[in-house]
């Protein structure tokens, strides 16, 4: 049955329903409900199932499955986690810099703007889904509250970072954000909005509390606060393919007098609301809008990501895009062969379709002079889009890649460690880790950050003592590059995401699964990469926030079948491939045996040490529930 489940999220997301019908066995739906929660979307058991494969009380069945889908105890399950391994105490940014540690010099700009824009950014990484820190949520004198040590747009990360620290936890994530929806700075109640969509993301509430507080916003005359609350409905309802909403942002994208960025970031949240959904009425507003800009307009690096968005539409469609793209290739000469290679690289995204990524590497050959046109980047990261899907194409793209970086122009090299963090998310394997490492140094300021940034990529969440201290030495060696050193800065927080319990990583159920939305808010954060000076160093950084919808916890908790904790003792070590082989090979070595709940690294894999239970699950990750096994009997 989980399966089934399994090959219908990736095939075909209509046959669910059939999966859920045809299953009799009440605590097995239930562990279906979990899978579809991991993935993201909107399915809904309410309507949709039959009293009969419902065991006796379905009106509590029903409403138990929907709240495990709409996961409304994820943060629960989280906290539980972090309780049981003792690190629920709140981190401060100058706790991840261990600046006493190095003997060089550090920044001298101390107490400056961008310094504290980036250890908001590192507050909130660190503290994700804590609900608690040091620098926002303690009680301050109004006027010395850190929110007020940000300038301008600063204040917008800022209040947003609220949201992050309060992830999946709608009630207290209200209780926090309530107070600044009510300043008198649009700056400070963008940023509030930003972060209503942020603590929502990848939970379902009955009540829809953020499209209720975020849809008012929607058409305001402020273009900071009209963007803080169109990017928060993106988030938030990433995948929902909500009618509502689309009928609400699309007009917007037609709105001759609204300015290029707002128009860019509906155009994002639209894509994310509906990815993957090839619905054409997006697809043809997003196309219009991009006809409507001007050459100057096409000219700036925010037009670029509007064509990412329409990429969004068709993420993993494969052959739907085909229309699409001939309609690309009829756009301004700007933005057109951008445009069709996104549209390309984002349709065949996890399927490993070596055609397809040789039509890249054929692209990134061609050599070009003019300036604005740029499709080179949005090809490399194609061909990691592409070959992640599995552990030998992802090998072959690294290799690849590396001579992408010996023979390639300058705007191909920039483009390099973002597709190497792509490949490696929150798995740092050591060639890349050296690779990333060599390229931090670069001459190239563009390509140095670029590696930086993904140095943060690879070791996403997972404390990597050797990253940190190669991060903590880069700090010293760029202290007067302020650009570079928030590049540090931020990829310091990225590998101490949710202090060691997170990952970025978009693929779950042993590699099988990949998570559209996962994928899209990682997309849209690397293809802003692309042009770091105007996006992330720019006004826009708050883009850094979309990474949040990838941010899952990296653990196995069981459960029993009222669904509450269990603590069993399980195995924990290396996953060992054993596919085709006879018997019962084992399928982990070098274990270590611990009691759930417990943190799993990539490529590990977990098993129960006794047959007690039985799980209904044959992933043990994430959450997994665990029957008593009747036959057994102790030793």
């Amino acid at each position: 049955m989980h399966f089934r489940l399994r090959f219908s999220l990736m095939i075909d997301h209509r046959l669910i329903k059939e999966v859920f019908t045809s299953c009799d066995d009440v605590l097995c739906k239930k562990q279906l409900c979990y899978i579809l929660a991991r993935h993201g979307g909107n399915y809904s058991v309410l309507d949709d199932d039959d009293d009969a494969n419902m065991d006796g009380d379905s009106d509590n069945n029903r409403e138990a499955m929907q709240d495990i889908i709409n996961n409304t105890r994820l943060s629960e399950g989280y906290l539980t986690l972090a309780r049981d391994l003792e690190v629920t105490e709140a981190k401060t940014p100058q706790d991840i810099y261990k600046a006493h540690l190095l003997d060089g010099q550090v920044s001298s700009s101390v107490g400056s703007a961008r310094q504290n824009l980036a250890d908001t950014f590192v507050n909130a990484f660190v503290n994700a889904g804590f609900g608690q820190d040091k620098l926002m949520t303690t009680v301050q004198p109004p006027n010395d509250h850190w929110l007020f040590k940000n300038k301008e747009h600063g204040k917008i990360s800022a209040a947003a970072s609220l949201g992050m620290i309060s992830l999946w936890d709608v009630e207290s994530g209200f209780a926090h954000i309530d107070k600044y929806l009510h300043s008198n700075d649009n700056h400070v109640i963008a940023g509030a909005l930003l972060g209503i969509g942020i603590f929502n993301c990848g939970v379902r509430h009955e009540c829809d509390p953020a499209l209720a507080v975020l849809g008012e916003y929607v058409d305001k005359e402020d273009p900071s606060i009209r963007i803080g609350a169109i990017m928060g409905l993106g988030i938030a309802y990433a995948g929902s393919q909500n009618e509502q909403i689309g009928s609400q942002l699309t007009p917007i994208l037609h709105d001759a007098k609204a300015p290029l960025d707002v128009v860019t970031f509906t155009a994002i949240s639209l894509g994310l609301i509906f990815i993957g959904s090839c619905n054409e009425e997006v697809a043809q507003a997003i196309i219009l809008a991009l006809m409507d800009r001007t050459d100057a307009e096409l000219g700036d690096p925010l037009a670029r990501l509007i064509s990412v968005s329409l990429g969004l539409v068709f993420l993993g469609m494969q052959d739907n895009v085909e229309a699409t793209a001939q309609v690309s290739q009829t756009f301004n000469e700007k933005i057109g062969r951008h445009c069709d290679t996104t549209l390309l690289s984002c349709a065949y995204a996890g399927t490993g379709d070596v055609l397809k990524v040789q039509t890249l590497l054929g692209h990134c050959s061609q050599h070009i002079e003019e300036k604005d046109e740029d499709h080179h980047g949005p090809a490399v990261l194609g061909i990691a889009m592409i070959a992640m899907a599995e552990e030998l194409g992802l090998e072959m793209a690294i290799r690849s890649l590396e001579h992408l970086l010996q023979y390639g122009q300058q705007n191909i090299r920039k483009a390099v460690p973002l597709a190497l963090g792509l490949l490696c998310m929150s798995h740092p394997k050591v060639n890349v880790m050296d690779t990333l490492s060599r390229l931090s140094h670069d001459t190239d300021s563009e390509v140095a950050m670029s590696a930086v940034v993904s140095l943060g990529l690879i070791g996403a969440g997972t404390n990597n003592a050797r990253i940190a201290t190669m991060l903590r030495n880069l700090s010293s060696y760029y202290y007067k590059s302020a650009d570079l050193l928030f590049c540090v800065r931020i990829a310091q927080g990225l590998v101490h995401l949710g202090k060691g319990l997170s990952t970025l990583n978009p693929y779950h159920s042993d590699r099988f699964l990949l998570s559209p939305a996962a994928l899209g808010g990682i997309m849209v954060m690397l293809h802003s990469c692309l042009d770091m000076k105007s996006i992330i160093l720019g006004k826009y950084h708050y883009v850094l926030y979309f990474l949040v919808m990838a941010v899952q916890p990296r653990m196995l908790m069981t459960v029993d079948e009222n669904l509450k904790p269990l603590s069993v003792p399980v195995r924990v070590g290396k996953a060992v491939d054993v596919v085709g082989q006879a018997g019962h090979p084992k399928t982990i070595t070098g274990f270590q045996t611990h009691s759930t709940p417990v943190v799993l690294a990539a490529g590990e894999k977990a098993e129960l040490v006794s047959r007690k239970y039985i799980p209904l699950s044959p992933f043990l990750e994430g959450f997994v529930i665990l029957r008593e096994n009747l036959d057994y009997k102790e030793d």
